[in-house]
C-alpha cells in the first residue's frame, strides 16, 4: 500500500467515526426518573409526642431469650434461603464483569511454528523426483475494540450494576424475613408450651373437683348428672392437650428448615412466653422509611437496571462500530523471525446496521419499556406497602397490648370467682352447676391470655420487621454509584 492509499483510507475510516460520533448525540435519549410517591407527613398509628426509636441491628436480643438469639445464629450462616441469595449476589457479580469487559479492548496473542514435507515427481524434462521442505514461523497480536458511541455497552454494565445492587438488598430482604420468621416460630411454639402449661393446671383443677362431686354423691348431696358433667370437663381439657404438643413439635420442626438443620440435630425444646421482654421501638418520620427496608431499595435497583435496559434497546437501533488491529512477525526461517523484512500489520474498522429486521428491534425497545412500566408500578407499591405495613404492625400492637392488659383484669376477675366458688360447693353452700360455670370461665380466660400474649408479641416482631429490622440503605449503595439519587 502506498503512503497515498494509506492516507486516503484514514481520512475515510476518520470521516466515518465523525459522522458516527455526531449521530451519537442524537441516539443519547435521558431516562427520565420517575419519583416515589410522597410520603404522608407522620404515621397515623403513632402519638405526636412520641419519640421515635427505630430498630436496630440485632433488635431480637431485646427479648432477652437465649434460645432464640442462638437460633438466629444459627440461620445466618446455615440457613438455605441465605445462603441461595449470596449465591445470586456472586451471581450478579460475574455479570457485571462480563458486562463492564467489553468497555476496554480485547487482546489475543498467536504463536505457531510449521513445517511441511511434500514429494514431488520431477518436471517432464528431468524426469528426476525429490523431496521439498517448507517451514514458517510466526507471532502476532490482535486487538479488538469495539466503539461504545451509542452506549450500549455502559448501558449494559449499569444493568448489570443495578442487578448486583438487587442481589444484595435481596439477601437482606431474604434474612430480615428469615430472622421474623424464626422469632414467629419460637414464640408460637413458647406460646402453645405455654397453653399446654395452662392445660394441665387446668386438669389438675379439675380433677380435684371431680373428686369432691364424686364425694357429695356418696354422700347423697350431688347427682349422676353433676358427676357426668364434670367429667364431661375432665375429658374436654384431657383431650386439648395432645393437639397443642403437636403445634408444638410443628413449629420445632418448621425451625429446623429455618435454621438450615435436620430436627434431630437441632434438639429444641419450646420455652415460654412468660417474663419475656418487650423492647421499645417506634417510628420517626415516614419518609425515613425509605432508606430503612432493603425491599424497596430492592424495588429500586430493579427499576434502575429496568431503565439500563431500555438504553441498551434504543442503542440497538444505530450501527454497531468496532475497529480491529493486528501486528506480528512472520518468516519462514526463524533466524530472520525478528528482521524488519517480517514485519505484518493491520488495521481495520467494521460498521454493521441492521436494514430490516421486521421490527425485531424496535419490539425489544417497547418490550424494555413495558417491563420498566410495570417495575415504575412496583416500585410505588412496595413504598405505598411499606407505609401499610408499619400502620397495621403499630394498630396490631396497640390493640393487643391493650387486649392483653384487659384479659389479665379478666383472668383476675374469674380467678377470684372460681376460688370463691370453689370453697362454696366444698362447704355445700353453693351448687355445683355455678362451680362448673365459674370453672369453665376461669380455664377459657387464661388460655385465652396465653394467646393474646403471643398475638401481643408476634405483632411486635412485625413492627420490627416492618420498620427494616436496623437495615440501613447506605450498607449497600457504594457512594459513588448514581443509583437512588434523585428518587428517594
Amino acid at each position: 500500500m502506498t503512503k497515498m492509499m494509506r492516507a486516503a483510507a484514514s481520512r475515510s475510516l476518520v470521516a466515518v467515526l465523525l459522522v458516527l460520533v455526531g449521530l451519537a448525540g442524537c441516539a443519547q435519549i435521558p431516562e427520565s426518573a420517575s419519583g416515589a410517591p410522597e410520603p404522608a407527613v407522620k404515621f397515623t398509628e403513632t402519638a405526636p409526642e412520641r419519640a421515635p426509636v427505630w430498630a436496630e441491628q440485632g433488635w431480637w436480643k431485646g427479648f432477652g431469650s437465649p434460645q432464640l438469639n442462638q437460633l438466629i445464629a444459627q440461620a445466618e450462616t446455615g440457613s438455605f434461603d441465605i445462603q441461595a441469595a449470596i449465591a445470586r449476589i456472586q451471581q450478579a457479580d460475574a455479570q457485571l464483569v462480563i458486562s463492564g469487559a467489553s468497555l476496554l479492548p480485547s487482546l489475543n496473542g498467536s504463536a505457531d511454528s510449521k513445517w511441511q514435507r511434500s514429494y514431488s515427481n520431477g518436471s517432464v524434462f528431468t524426469g528426476r523426483s525429490r523431496y521439498v521442505d517448507s517451514r514458517s514461523s510466526a507471532i502476532a497480536a490482535s486487538a479488538s475494540y469495539d466503539l461504545d458511541i451509542w452506549g450500549k455497552i455502559a448501558a449494559g454494565r449499569d444493568a448489570a450494576l443495578a442487578s448486583a445492587i438487587y442481589a444484595r438488598a435481596e439477601r437482606d430482604t431474604v434474612a430480615l424475613d428469615t430472622i421474623a420468621a424464626i422469632a414467629t416460630t419460637w414464640f408460637t411454639a413458647s406460646a402453645y408450651q405455654d397453653r399446654i402449661a395452662v392445660s394441665r393446671r387446668n386438669l389438675a383443677d379439675a380433677e380435684e373437683i371431680l373428686r369432691a362431686i364424686r364425694a357429695r354423691r356418696e354422700a347423697g348431696t350431688a347427682s349422676d348428672l353433676d358427676v357426668s358433667q364434670q367429667e364431661a370437663l375432665v375429658a374436654g381439657v384431657r383431650a386439648g392437650i395432645p393437639a397443642l404438643q403437636s403445634n408444638v413439635s410443628s413449629n420445632l420442626y418448621a425451625m429446623s428448615v429455618l435454621v438450615g438443620s435436620t430436627p434431630e440435630k437441632l434438639h429444641l425444646q419450646a420455652a415460654t412466653l412468660l417474663g419475656l421482654s418487650m423492647p421499645d421501638v417506634a417510628p420517626g418520620l415516614p419518609s425515613e422509611l425509605l432508606h430503612r427496608r432493603p425491599d424497596i431499595a430492592a424495588a429500586e435497583a430493579q427499576l434502575e437496571a429496568a431503565r439500563a435496559n431500555v438504553r441498551v434497546a434504543r442503542a440497538a437501533l444505530y450501527p454497531d462500530v468496532s475497529l480491529t488491529g493486528s501486528g506480528g512477525l512472520s518468516n519462514a526461517s526463524v533466524a530472520r523471525l525478528f528482521g524488519p523484512t517480517s514485519l505484518l500489520a493491520s488495521l481495520a474498522a467494521n460498521v454493521t446496521q441492521t436494514i430490516f429486521d421486521n421490527g425485531a428491534l424496535q419490539g425489544q425497545v417497547t418490550l424494555n419499556e413495558g417491563k420498566r412500566d410495570e417495575l415504575v408500578a412496583d416500585y410505588r407499591k412496595s413504598i405505598v406497602q411499606a407505609f401499610a405495613d408499619v400502620e397495621t404492625a403499630l394498630a396490631q400492637y396497640r390493640n393487643a397490648t391493650e387486649q392483653e392488659r384487659l384479659e389479665a383484669q379478666a383472668v383476675e376477675v374469674a380467678q377470684r370467682a372460681a376460688n370463691i366458688s370453689r370453697q362454696q360447693m366444698l362447704a355445700g353452700t353453693n351448687d355445683i352447676v355455678t362451680a362448673l360455670q365459674t370453672q369453665q370461665t376461669l380455664f377459657n380466660d387464661i388460655d385465652n391470655l396465653a394467646q393474646v400474649r403471643l398475638s401481643r408479641v408476634n405483632a411486635l416482631v412485625a413492627l420490627y420487621k416492618a420498620l427494616g429490622g436496623g437495615w440501613n440503605v447506605q450498607l449497600i449503595i457504594p457512594p459513588e454509584t448514581h443509583l437512588f439519587q434523585g428518587v428517594l
